[in-house]
């Protein structure tokens, strides 16, 4: 049996974004999900204004302290963070995951830094450095967009070469950076940076796709290099699960992701994408 992963981030009703795309993930390859929402919204914010509910700091503190004392603990193996909705549960977080790393060896944090994307912040500048200095400084698996990723080294939307060679500024050990530009032109691609070596994994790119491929992306990420996969294999595989679901759902003019017809993607995908080694 696999073990437990903790997966801190927002949740939706209606939707496959956040805790939703992670959890479902998580759980079709095998996985126990403990799950913790950082916010809850109606709906994604992208489709209109909505109420959010944000967890009283004091009772974010008391729930996280209560998973950390708990029996099962001790099961873990990984921490997956996504979208934090304050400063204060970034650096709560980041708090937590450092206590737990202390305490059990080999507990890896996989961060999804969700800031912004074309060109701008969607989180305060506060939360977004809270982001950066407690969860980004100590993951070992970083899932940045390109546009985080910039934000995060220092550059301004990075090409494939300038952003492997910005990655000796972050401490994680395995970066996978999404919606880089592909080597092939109308194409949009992933790039992994892991032990001195980088992978680009690349397909055509869709119009209007739906929200919710950065949270998938994440989950299926940590969930293959946990079950020991190669860096380019598992690389391969998640880019051709998420190509494959978001291409249904573009096809069929979904609003959302639709997930519960696509596990078997998540599974099994048969996309073809194409995997080149940057020397």
């Amino acid at each position: 049996m696999k073990k437990p992963v903790i997966v801190i981030s927002s949740h939706v009703v209606r939707g496959s974004v956040g805790n939703r795309a992670a959890v479902f993930a998580l759980e079709v390859l095998g996985h126990p999900v403990w799950a913790v929402p950082t916010i809850t919204l109606p709906f994604h914010p992208g489709h209109g204004p909505a109420t959010r509910i944000v967890p009283d700091e004091d009772q974010f503190a008391a729930l996280l302290g209560d998973l950390e004392a708990s029996p099962w603990i001790g099961e873990v193996a990984a921490v997956l963070t996504g979208y934090m909705a304050t400063a204060a549960q970034a650096r709560l977080v980041g708090a937590f995951i450092a206590r737990l790393k202390a305490n059990h060896a080999g507990l890896l944090h996989a961060c999804d830094p969700v800031m912004g994307d074309h060109g701008k912040l969607y989180v305060g500048a506060d939360t977004a450095a809270a982001i950066c200095d407690c969860l980004v400084a100590q993951a070992d698996i970083l899932t940045p967009n390109r546009f985080e990723f910039g934000r995060l080294a220092g550059l301004d939307m990075p090409e494939a070469r300038a952003a492997i060679a910005a990655c000796d500024r972050l401490h994680a050990q395995t970066v996978l950076i999404t919606s880089m530009p592909g080597m092939m032109r109308g194409n949009l691609g992933n790039l992994l940076i892991c032990g001195g070596k980088a992978w680009m994994a690349e397909h055509r790119r869709l119009d209007h796709p739906p929200n919710g491929p950065g949270d998938l992306t994440a989950a299926l990420l940590l969930s293959h290099l946990l079950d020991g996969a190669a860096p380019e294999e598992a690389l391969r595989r998640v880019t051709a699960s998420v190509f494959e679901i978001v291409a249904h759902a573009a096809g069929q003019r979904a609003d959302e992701l639709m997930l519960e017809a696509d596990a078997g993607s998540i599974r099994q995908p048969r996309a073809n994408v194409m995997v080149r080694s940057f020397g």
